[in-house]
């Protein structure tokens, strides 16, 4: 029999003899072939060579079939193998996804035994940006995410089963220096036989030279002291870095996600089996819905829960989902059907009111059914009535898409909408600052060149030919501008209101418009506002009034709308809502640091509370020149949903193009107005807190005023009974909302999840990309009642107790020295470091205060694509690719030791954008980019490349243009020289090294880590 990849299957007993235990058996794939046993004994490298992986099906780990994969089964998180003092082990052929071989190195790989090349197995969280190239420090894989796509380190002989994940091959290093490998994956002097584990599994070959009767797979493992012991941390940093770890021995998540996208990028995801976990967000896949919701909508922490409230206690893992309700898909895939009910509406289950869904159990031929969410009997209406097959199933269920699909639509009926009227279509109002600052930068006169083609592209339903939005205008400094702009005017009639305190609108018929119909005194306002106001000195401004203002004209016209702020300064004219300046550098790593990301004024929850009630959304663009409270100013974008836009020191050549990009895009959104969305579950567990950019008056309903497709609301559910193995849990999330022509709709989205007893089994199901997503949330909220310092050490501390549970629960017995990671998580100690390197826990001297306000509100609502490249940049090689080739180049790890001086890089992380250049590329490549003879005379800071007619300045511009569409905002580009003042900035993304405002290296936050699993193991 196998032993456990370096995890241990079950919780009590330090290593249970593997017998097979039915929840965990795992059958495995066909003996390896001569070819594979050949390039073990070889070295164990098997870089390239991929063998073909079966196609994934059911859970993620394949069928009876299939190769293993080795990440989820594996004791792949054994992955790191020890070290033994002095050398690194040689590694072991273990871990990689089904199908897939490990990379083979010549050299023997340093310190863990993971080689940078080797592929990854479990799969792992999705993220966007460039993942860590990580593998699993020594543990077992148990932790392997149901993926199917990990290569399997080694095909077991057909017929063998066991029950933990299954072991990584055995390496053969037979002729290798130094100590033998043993039976656990270690080297070092050999132990005594361990229990249980006294003969090979049935049928093993003896592979290599090996003297003495054939070994179980080893996992894989670092060395056990390798990875630091006490005593290590009294070595000097620079030892302690270069001799101990070496930096390619340790997860990268660069190869995770290559990995993950050779594995899983090649066939549609296929939604129809509960508790599958999703290919990476780094991975291009296609879904096929056929009964749960995509992960482009839902993606969860783990797909695989906990049974009780005691064993999620002890894995310390936050169940949570991360829902993005009207994420955009892509072309290749349908969108959602909608289904009309008619008068009769959607039907729904008695007691709990949850929606009708696939996993809905149809009873007594058909007359009834009983809730999948609450067990309640439901009698079926006579116009919804259907026979049953032989199965049980309804014969119409894959013609009703709410019996066969994991997301859809109903059109709502007039109970659903407000007052019990159905709505009118919502109306956009622009509200432009006028005061010296943002005349004299040239802002307005661009902003109005702009509306002026702009108003043509307002969002519209499906084919309408025009756009069912009205529209409206205000400008204002410390008093307000109304304008009236109705098509039977010659001209546009200004009308002032200056009585700020007692906000009023001073027009109804006129202020809101159709575009096409008034087209022609639209123009004329646009034309006329940048000269009307050229002289202005008026520097003052109000704030809260202008939001007022806005939404008492949507309420007199009695619709839901957004509003568009642009504003340019801290509003200090006498006015509600006034605020001073109180930026204090000072309050920075003391109990008092969290006032700063606290609101100066409960003026703008009360303003934001009536905007949601009314349908208000408001996004801001901010222009400033110095502080302006973004932690006040965006309250209410943010819980009215809306967004915040900032461009510091704003002016018209270099920011122009990022500016109007950002407009364009966000006018064109595709938005729910008026909407509130619940999350319901299953018997069992339920939904406890909610993070994002949203409203509550009570503790179930997630109220917005608007959401769009780039918003997700991050839920944590806890458990109030147990849930059993067999039915697994179920969430539905139910979004009702007025759609952009005045339609009112729910959308549905349905995901099972599987339960489990067995800690092995919840650690081989975790997305990590997913749990970093929600750690941040969490982290980022805390800093508005807790110190910096607490904050950062309790998620150091829940991460610790996260990966000590698995060693203590899930991997086999081995030396403390040795640093073991589940499969599927040994990318969480990369990722969180850089979560706890981030502004708004670690912030560098250049960061300011409204600075990192704005990036935690913008963090709040991040998808989980947006997350993994916000906390761990992508950096992409320019030059090493042949120029031909069109595609884009594999990312480097974001460290300055892969950047080379003889190349030129590209580093994103979803909002910014830099072009390393190094000190020694050739002359011909800085002709070819810059049009310059020398590195010399490139322009540092350079934001926009010439556009030269040649093949590497045509294929870096297409690049750049491709990251961009990526994103939701646009990337700014900066031009960065090897060596120059402005390396600083971009040395701050290289995330896997020390930061200058004291943040660890990626190899010192490991050691550190490693320790706090040791003290909590002790």
């Amino acid at each position: 029999m196998q032993r456990l990849p370096g995890s241990q299957p079950f919780g009590s007993a330090p290593l249970a003899p593997v017998v097979s235990q039915p929840s965990m058996l795992q059958p495995y794939g066909p003996p390896p072939t001569s070819a594979q046993v050949t390039a073990q004994l070889a070295g164990m490298q098997i870089s390239g060579a991929v063998a073909p992986a079966p196609p994934p099906t059911g859970l993620g780990y394949g069928s009876p079939t299939s190769l293993v994969s080795a990440s989820g089964s594996f004791p792949n998180s054994d992955l790191y193998g020890s070290y033994a003092q002095g050398q690194a082990p040689p590694l072991s052929l273990t871990q990689s996804h089904p199908g897939v071989q490990p990379p083979q190195r010549s050299a023997p790989p340093q310190a863990s035994s993971f080689t940078p090349t080797a592929p990854v197995g479990p799969r792992m969280p999705s993220m966007t940006g460039p993942l860590l190239s990580g593998q699993g420090f020594g543990g077992p894989p148990m932790s392997q995410p149901n993926h199917v796509s990990s290569p399997p380190p080694q095909a077991l002989p057909p017929g063998t089963q066991m029950t933990g994940p299954p072991g990584p091959p055995p390496p053969m290093h037979s002729s290798q220096p130094g100590y033998q490998l043993q039976q656990n994956g270690s080297f070092g002097p050999a132990r005594g036989p361990q229990p249980n584990y006294g003969s090979p599994y049935p049928g093993a070959p003896a592979f290599g030279s090996q003297p003495g009767p054939p070994q179980p797979l080893p996992p894989k493992r670092l060395d056990p002291d390798a990875i630091p012991s006490p005593q290590l941390n009294e070595l000097p940093p620079q030892q302690k870095t270069r001799h101990r770890i070496d930096p390619d021995a340790i997860p990268s998540p660069i190869q995770v996600i290559e990995d993950d996208r050779n594995n899983r990028g090649s066939e549609p995801f296929v939604t129809g089996v509960r508790g599958q976990v999703p290919p990476l967000v780094t991975t291009n896949f296609l879904v096929k819905d056929q009964g749960n919701a995509s992960p482009r909508y839902i993606r969860c922490t783990s797909y695989n829960i906990p049974c009780t409230s005691d064993m999620a206690k002890q894995a310390q893992v936050p169940l949570a989902a991360v829902i993005k309700p009207l994420a955009r898909l892509p072309p290749e895939e349908a969108s959602l059907y909608v289904v009309d009910h008619g008068e009769s509406g959607p039907l729904r289950c008695n007691r709990c009111k949850a929606y009708m869904c696939p996993f809905m159990q149809f009873i007594e031929g058909g007359r009834r059914f009983q809730c999948c969410f609450c067990s309640c009997i439901n009698d079926v209406p006579p116009q919804y009535f259907q026979h049953l097959d032989h199965t049980g199933k309804r014969v119409d269920a894959y013609d009703r898409p709410e019996l066969s699909l994991g997301s859809y639509e109903f059109l709502a009926t007039v109970d659903y909408c407000k007052n019990n009227k159905f709505p009118i279509p919502p109306a956009f109002i622009f509200m432009i600052d006028v005061s010296y600052n943002a005349i004299r930068s040239g802002l307005v006169r661009l902003l109005c060149e702009e509306l002026k083609s702009l108003l043509d592209f307002l969002p519209r339903e499906g084919g309408a030919e025009e756009s069912s939005i009205r529209v409206g205008f205000v400008t204002y400094n410390k008093v307000l501008h109304f304008y009236n702009v109705k098509s039977s005017l010659a001209q546009p009639q200004m009308m002032v209101v200056s009585d700020v305190g007692d906000m009023f609108v001073p027009l109804l018929d006129g202020f809101l418009v159709n575009v096409n119909e008034s087209r022609t005194v639209i123009t004329s306002l646009l034309d006329q506002i940048p000269e009307m106001f050229a002289d202005t000195r008026e520097t003052e401004t109000v704030f809260a009034p202008v939001i007022q203002a806005g939404m008492e004209a949507l309420k007199a016209a009695e619709c839901a709308g957004k509003l568009f702020l642009f504003h340019t300064s801290l509003p200090i004219a006498e006015a509600p809502g006034k605020l001073k300046n109180r930026d204090d550098r000072k309050l920075i790593n003391t109990d008092k640091e969290k006032t700063l990301f606290q609101p100066q004024t409960g003026a703008y929850q009360t303003l934001a509370k009536e905007c949601v009630a009314q349908g208000c959304c408001v996004d801001l663009f901010l222009f400033p020149n110095q502080y302006v409270d973004v932690a006040t100013l965006s309250v209410v974008p943010q819980l009215t949903g809306g967004s915040v836009y900032k461009y510091a020191c704003f002016q018209v050549e270099n920011d122009q193009e990022r500016f109007l990009s950002d407009l364009r895009r966000d006018m064109q959104k595709i938005v729910g107005f008026d909407a509130v969305m619940r999350v319901r579950t299953s018997t069992g567990i339920r939904a406890v807190d909610f993070f994002g950019a949203f409203y509550m008056s009570n503790t179930t309903d997630v109220e917005l005023a608007g959401l769009d497709g780039d918003k997700t609301v991050t839920v944590e559910f806890k458990h109030d009974d147990r849930l059993n193995e067999e039915n697994g849990a179920l969430l539905q999330c139910a979004l009702l909302y007025t759609s952009c022509a005045g339609q009112r709709r729910l959308r549905i989205h349905n995901l099972a999840l599987n339960c489990c007893t067995q800690l092995a089994d919840l650690y081989r199901n975790c997305e990590t990309d997913t749990l970093i997503n929600y750690m941040a949330k969490f982290a980022y909220r805390g800093v508005l009642n807790s110190p910096v310092k607490t904050v950062r050490d309790t998620l150091i501390t829940q991460c610790a107790q996260i990966l000590a549970c698995y060693r203590k629960n899930c991997a086999s017995p081995s030396s403390a020295g040795q640093l073991i990671l589940p499969e599927c998580m040994k990318l969480l100690p990369v990722y969180l470091n850089c979560v706890l390197k981030s502004d708004v826990l670690q912030p560098g001297a250049e960061v300011t205060t409204d600075d990192r306000a704005y990036v935690r509100q913008l963090v709040t609502s991040m998808d989980v694509a947006e997350t993994n490249v916000f906390f761990y940049p992508r950096l992409l090689p320019l030059t090493k690719s042949p120029i031909e080739n069109t595609t884009e180049p594999p990312a480097v790890r974001a460290s300055e030791e892969r950047l080379s001086n003889g190349d030129i890089y590209l580093l994103e992380n979803g909002l910014n954008l830099f072009l390393w250049v190094g000190a020694s590329v050739q002359q011909g490549v800085v002709q070819s980019l810059f049009s310059v003879s020398s590195f010399s005379q490139i322009t540092s800071g350079l934001s926009v490349l010439p556009v030269l007619d040649n093949p590497l300045s045509k294929k870096v511009r297409s690049l750049i243009d491709s990251l961009r569409a990526q994103r939701s905002r646009y990337m700014k580009l900066i031009v960065v020289k090897q060596e120059d003042k402005l390396e600083m900035l971009f040395k701050h993304f290289l995330v896997e090294d020390k930061s200058l405002s004291g943040g660890a290296s990626y190899v010192d936050f490991l050691c550190h880590m490693h320790k706090e699993i040791r003290q909590l193991l002790s």
